[in-house]
C-alpha cells in the first residue's frame, strides 16, 4: 500500500471518529448532568412520585425565580412572585407570566438552571412550562404554571435555591 493511500485512510478513520464523537458528545452531556447534577439541570418527576416522599415540616428552603428572554425574541417573561419558602418534601406551584411584544405570533422554549449546582439534583418538577413549546400569538400575556418538590434529602447546608429560566426562539423543526 503506498504512503497517500495509507494517509488517506488514516485521515478518512480520524474524521468519522470525531464525526461520531461530536454526535454522541449531547447525549452523553445530558447523563452526566442527570446523574451528577452539573450545569443547574433539573430533574423531572411523575405525579405519583410526590405521594411516596415525607415532608421535612421542620425546615424551609427559600426557592428564588430568576426570568430572563434572549435577544431577537420580542417577550417579556416575569415570575409572578420574586421568591418562596418551601417545606421539603411538598408540591408547590408559582406561576410565571409571558407577554408577546410582537405583531406577529411566536413559539419559545425555556430553559430552566438551579444554582448552586449542588442542589439541582433535589429539585423536581411534576409539570413545567418548559417541558414543550409556548406559542403566544400577536400581543399575547399567558400565564405559564410550574409544580415542583424539593426533595427532603437536600442537604441541610442549602437553605436558599435559585431557579432560572431563559425563552430562546423555538428552532424550527
Amino acid at each position: 500500500m503506498n504512503t497517500n493511500l495509507k494517509t488517506a485512510s488514516r485521515l478518512l478513520l480520524m474524521a468519522l471518529f470525531m464525526f461520531g464523537f461530536g454526535y454522541l458528545l449531547v447525549p452523553i452531556y445530558d447523563i452526566l448532568c442527570e446523574v451528577t447534577g452539573l450545569n443547574g439541570k433539573t430533574g423531572v418527576v411523575q405525579a405519583e412520585y410526590t405521594q411516596s416522599v415525607q415532608a421535612d415540616k421542620t425546615r424551609r428552603v427559600k426557592v428564588q425565580f430568576v426570568t430572563s428572554v434572549s435577544a431577537g425574541l420580542p417577550w417579556t417573561f416575569r415570575p409572578v412572585v420574586r421568591d418562596i419558602e418551601v417545606v421539603p418534601g411538598v408540591v408547590t406551584s408559582v406561576n410565571f407570566e409571558a407577554t408577546n411584544l410582537a405583531g406577529t405570533p411566536i413559539i419559545g422554549s425555556a430553559v430552566p438552571s438551579v444554582s448552586p449546582s449542588v442542589a439541582s439534583k433535589y429539585l423536581n418538577k411534576t409539570d413545567c412550562f418548559c417541558f414543550v413549546r409556548q406559542r403566544l400569538e400577536a400581543g399575547e400575556k399567558k400565564i405559564m404554571p410550574v409544580a415542583f418538590i424539593v426533595d427532603g434529602r437536600i442537604p441541610k447546608h442549602v437553605d436558599l435555591l435559585t431557579l432560572s429560566y431563559t425563552f430562546f426562539p423555538a428552532l424550527k423543526s
